[in-house]
């Protein structure tokens, strides 16, 4: 019985393999040596085709500029401009902001900061000075090197400029070199503010 199945299946698969891939039977391959019968090419002229050829997009203006058809002797013509108002909605301007209620160089707030610096001190940084216990500074992913950012902790100020690339930590934006986080006593995981310093 399981060889009768077996059977049956290659049997199929044979079938289904002339059906779905047909082979040079009955069709022609093109050869380089067969020749073609002139009889069935009819020649063309191209300016021919110009001649009284329908557009396949019905004008929207029919009979005012053109009959739908061109000739070699047709003149387009650019519509004239729009004298009607466009039907774009018009809306009021924001209003002005109040006085003194902007500040582009606010402070911000950041609940995942941390700090790096055991097992690297040695190591060159990626803005090219040396990771040192001292060092004071900050690592960030795209801000160019020297940028200079102002961080603050429980009443300690401490302005310091981007002196390596990270953190590689996701969600972290900001990791302090050992001599920043000793400055502003912050050598752990946790919140801290900050803002550029230039610009206010």
């Amino acid at each position: 019985m399981r060889r009768l199945k077996v059977v049956a299946s290659v049997a199929l698969i044979a079938i289904l393999a002339t059906v779905a891939v047909p082979g040079p039977v009955g069709s022609r391959v093109p050869s380089p040596a067969a020749t073609m019968d002139p009889d069935l090419f009819e020649q063309v002229e191209v300016a021919a085709l110009a001649r009284g050829t329908e557009m396949t997009i019905n004008p929207q203006d029919p009979g005012a500029r053109s009959a739908g058809s061109l000739d070699q002797g047709s003149t387009l013509v650019e519509p004239d401009p729009r004298s009607e108002p466009l039907l774009a909605p018009v809306r009021p301007a924001q209003p002005a902001a109040k006085a003194g209620s902007v500040s582009k160089n606010v402070w911000r707030h950041d609940g995942n900061i941390s700090w790096y610096g055991p097992g690297l001190f040695g190591n060159g940084t990626a803005c090219g000075q040396t990771l040192t216990k001292t060092l004071v500074g900050v690592a960030h992913r795209t801000l160019p090197c020297g940028t200079l950012v102002t961080f603050r902790y429980k009443g300690t100020t401490l302005t310091v400029p981007v002196v390596d690339r990270g953190p590689y930590v996701s969600g972290r934006t900001w990791d302090l070199t050992r001599g920043a986080c000793a400055k502003l006593d912050h050598c752990f995981t946790g919140s801290i503010d900050w803002k550029f310093a230039s610009g206010g």
